[in-house]
């Protein structure tokens, strides 16, 4: 896989994959699964349609120990660096993206099985902004502070200054494959530390191109590609990584279960370490929406919200809470729309709603979560199973499904589903609303739809969330914004200028 990158007056650098990859053993996949029986190479397939993408050698402890070496080496200059430097990598990485939009929405498309739009909305353009953010405002989050001074220390003056922390560790999710990996690289390089990227293994095929944008930017413009280190590994192998005593920093994005892994292996070095783990999001619906602003304003956003990536999304919407007059159209209309979206290959067919799931693994909890919650009184209106394509039996698919009456003591309403399924629930009024909202182990995000400035307000204060929209939905399109959870959603922010430092 190649394509050009233009520096600003730097000509040009040829840029190429940097993933060892092997030979595809069938044109199609034979089993769901990236692990290959009596092999510790990983299967890379696109999920939308079964078809083998290769294999990729995953890192070995030594080949750990040898990468922070590099980047070691590497960072001792970069953290000399200007502001100005940085931001001229930063824009040359800018200019391939805008410039190749296409190949890099292509290559998501195949690794992940979501929509182009999809890829365009959630990958590109939320990396845009970031690195836009970056560029125009990161040097002013990272000047040294004056601080105020005391009566014993009044001949002197206080500074706090934001130096570069080293070497960081980014274990990213396989959900968003490009955004998720440039969103760190922009971050560590701009505050001049060096970065060791461990993408999923679900994403294999593309992580080690994605980071070589950002490899091949540093090249044109005269710094050592070494700062970025592309790492796939097998779980055992990870822990190598994150107990390491040579990195000083871990941003992990994934599961509860595996957080407590990765937190237990940082602390036997004492590293800190910043933890994103999904979310179960409300979004709660005011009794004073109009009928015809719940049609055309509200709704389009809740389905936005909710089959992003087929509901591959930690801060994707999960619940809908309805206040008594909204509750009945709202049902209405959401079933007409999810009933008519269109499933498919977004790469073979243009004209689809909803793509692949990265796997096949979860269908039968889900299906048993959906079952349970009908058996509880829950109405099952659309869907509820997995879906077999008739072009692409070997793609990972579920029916969009919406469940009504889903009440709070039901499992389908407090796991976190990472799926395209709709949960409406009733509420008699706004405190109730407000409990629903905080009835489950997250707080990611949540949103609020509705007029009243004095219930909006309660619930933006009373709704427990790291972030909260208003009449909208995806705080994380706002990237001068901290991005981050409470509760079981984790700790920490990365975004804007609480992310920098």
């Amino acid at each position: 896989m190649q394509a050009w990158m233009d520096g600003q007056g730097l000509g040009r650098a040829q840029h190429k994959s940097t993933a060892t990859i092997l030979r595809p053993f069938t044109p199609y996949l034979q089993a769901d699964d990236v692990q290959i029986p009596g092999s510790s190479a990983i299967q890379c397939y696109n999920p939308a349609n079964g078809q083998l993408l290769g294999q990729v050698n995953p890192a070995t402890p030594d080949g750990i120990d040898r990468a922070i070496a590099r980047a070691t080496e590497a960072q001792q200059e970069w953290a000399k660096t200007t502001f100005g430097q940085r931001r001229k990598v930063l824009r040359t990485m800018l200019k391939f993206i805008l410039d190749h939009q296409e190949a890099i929405t292509t290559v998501a498309c195949l690794d992940s099985g979501k929509t182009k739009i999809d890829a365009m909305l959630g990958e590109i353009l939320v990396t845009i902004e970031k690195l836009k953010w970056t560029i125009q405002h990161g040097e002013k989050a990272l000047r040294p502070e004056r601080r105020p001074t005391n009566l014993l220390m009044l001949y002197k003056h206080n500074e706090v200054r934001w130096e570069p922390l080293g070497i960081l560790v980014a274990c990213v999710s396989w959900n968003y494959p490009f955004h998720n990996a440039l969103s760190p690289i922009i971050s560590t390089l701009f505050t001049g530390s060096a970065l060791l990227l461990k993408s999923s293994e679900q994403v294999a095929f593309s992580s080690h191109y994605f980071t070589s944008i950002a490899r091949t930017a540093l090249s044109a413009c005269g710094h050592s590609p070494h700062l970025i280190q592309s790492l796939i590994c097998w779980p055992q192998t990870a822990n190598h990584l994150t107990s390491h005593p040579g990195i000083s920093h871990v941003t992990f994005i994934g599961s509860r279960s595996i957080a407590h892994t990765v937190c237990a292996s940082a602390a036997k070095a004492l590293t800190p370490v910043c933890v994103e783990l999904g979310g179960k999001d409300p979004a709660v619906i005011l009794d004073d929406v109009s009928p015809y602003e719940l049609e055309h304003k509200v709704v389009p956003i809740l389905m936005k919200g909710i089959f992003t990536s087929a509901g591959q999304n930690c801060i994707g919407i999960e619940r809908i809470i309805a206040l008594p007059r909204s509750y009945g159209l709202l049902a209405s209309l959401l079933e007409k729309r999810i009933r008519n979206l269109r499933i498919g290959s977004a790469l073979d067919d243009e004209y689809i709603d909803i793509g692949a799931l990265i796997s096949s693994t979860r269908f039968p909890h889900l299906t048993f979560l959906i079952n349970f919650a009908v058996s509880n009184g829950a109405n099952l209106l659309v869907g509820g199973s997995p879906y077999t394509h008739p072009q692409y039996p070997r793609g990972h698919y579920f029916t969009p499904t919406l469940l009504t009456n889903v009440t709070t003591s039901m499992q389908i309403a407090q796991e976190e589903l990472f799926a395209p399924i709709c949960l409406l629930m009733r509420a008699s009024s706004l405190t109730q609303a407000i409990e629903f909202a905080n009835s489950t182990p997250y707080a990611l995000g949540a949103s609020v739809f509705g007029h009243d400035t004095h219930d909006l307000e309660t619930c933006t204060r009373d709704i427990k969330a790291g972030m909260v929209s208003v009449n909208d939905f995806a705080a994380y399109y706002a990237t001068g914004l901290p991005f981050g959870g409470t509760k079981g959603s984790g700790y920490g922010r990365f975004g804007g200028e609480e992310g920098l430092r």
